[in-house]
Formats: structure tokens, sequence, C-alpha cells
């Protein structure tokens, strides 16, 4: 007689054997390397895409300043930008023919970016994606500016201007040396660059309308090359 098998009777299924404690860890360690190589790698590429916008940002800008220029006799616009508005004793310090005079003018000009707005498609073009702000103002011995969250919300732009190109009453065809002249550039070298001096990047546009990201010596020769 055959043996019954009692049909109510299942198979408990078998588990597999899980992760041992060490074996966890291991993989844990593992990802936060991974993570610690990636990270960086992210983060760089991020700021490029931010810088690459910002540099688009002062292209657009000078097209903005070419059309302006066309409609009022090929010169600078009579404006001055957020430094010399707020801080209009920087002209005291230099080297310049009419440093008292250029400084009375400021009371009487209206910002940069209030005279350029109307040639630009958004007004957002003034803001560079990577604008943490600042508290001094770069290259006048220190003087303190305050500006956060960023220069742009705290006073309206991201860029600086060379003032001294409306001070002269120049236009593009009368700069002796258009390619290296700077006309507008980032508030501060730390938003592309490290905390250290010789770390700085700015993202400058010259007089021939290029644009270009400068080190240190890069961003002094746009300084040092005279209007005329």
């Amino acid at each position: 007689m055959g043996t019954i098998t009692d049909m109510n009777t299942t198979r408990r299924p078998t588990c597999g054997r899980g992760f041992t404690l060490i074996e966890l860890l291991v993989v844990i360690a593992i990802i936060a390397i991974l993570a610690a190589i990636l990270f960086p790698v992210f983060a760089r590429a991020r700021e490029k895409a931010r810088s690459t916008r910002c540099l688009s940002n002062l292209k657009q800008l000078g097209n903005a300043l070419r059309m302006y220029m066309d409609d009022y006799d090929g010169l600078y616009p009579w404006g001055v930008d957020i430094a010399d508005k707020s801080l209009p004793e920087i002209w005291d310090r230099q080297p310049v023919s009419n440093p008292g005079l250029w400084r009375s003018w400021i009371a009487f000009m209206p910002l940069m970016h209030d005279l350029v707005d109307p040639y630009v498609k958004n007004h957002e073009v003034w803001h560079c994606a990577s604008d943490k702000g600042f508290d001094v103002l770069e290259d006048a011995g220190g003087l303190p500016l305050p500006a956060h969250p960023s220069s742009y919300a705290a006073l309206g732009s991201s860029y600086m201007y060379r003032t001294e190109l409306t001070f002269l009453q120049a236009s593009q065809e009368s700069l002796a040396d258009p390619v290296s002249v700077n006309v507008m550039f980032d508030g501060s070298g730390t938003w592309h660059g490290g905390n250290d001096w010789a770390e700085f990047r700015w993202n400058v546009l010259y007089g021939d309308g290029h644009v270009k990201t400068a080190n240190r010596a890069q961003y002094d020769k746009g300084w040092q090359t005279s209007v005329y």
C-alpha cells in the first residue's frame, strides 16, 4: 500500500543569506569614496555652466551697449556703475587729470544698468549666476561695499563698468587698443575663482565686443591699457 502524502503540508521557502555587517560597511565605504570623487567633478561642471552663462550675459550687454551707442553718436552711455554710485570717493585716489570734477558729476549721472536696460531683452541679463556678493570693493583699497545676498539683489547689477570711458567721452572707434581695454566685468574675482588673489577669475567684456574669462594678470592688463 502506497504512502499517503499530506496535501495540506506546504514547503517553507528557504531564505538566502543576507549581507553581513562587514559587507554592508564595505558597500557604504565604496559609495562614500565614489561620492567624494564625483561631487567635486559635478561642482566644477556646474560652476563652468554658470561661468558660461555669465559670459553670455556680458556678450548680450556688449550688444546692448553697441545699440545704445549707435543711437547716441557712438559714445559710451553717460552713466556710472554701482561702485562709483555707491563710493564716489574712489575717484579721489585715481591718478587722472580731473578726479574732483569727475566725482562731482557722479551725483547727477544715472546708473549704467538703468540706461542700457531698454536695449536688453530681460533684466536678468545683469545677474551673474555665480554672484555671491561681496563685502569690499576690489582694487579700491578695501573700501567697504556690502552687497548681500548678491550684488544683483543689493545693488541692481552683478557687473562693474569702466566709468572712465564715459568721463572721457570715448567711443569704440576712439579706443587705442579695443581688444585689450576692459569695459564690463564681474563685481568680484571670487565668483569664478578661489579666495586668493592669484586664483581670482573675472569674466570680462572688452572694447571690441569679445568676452573671456581673465586671470589676475589678464584682468590687470585690461585696467592698465589706456583708453586713448
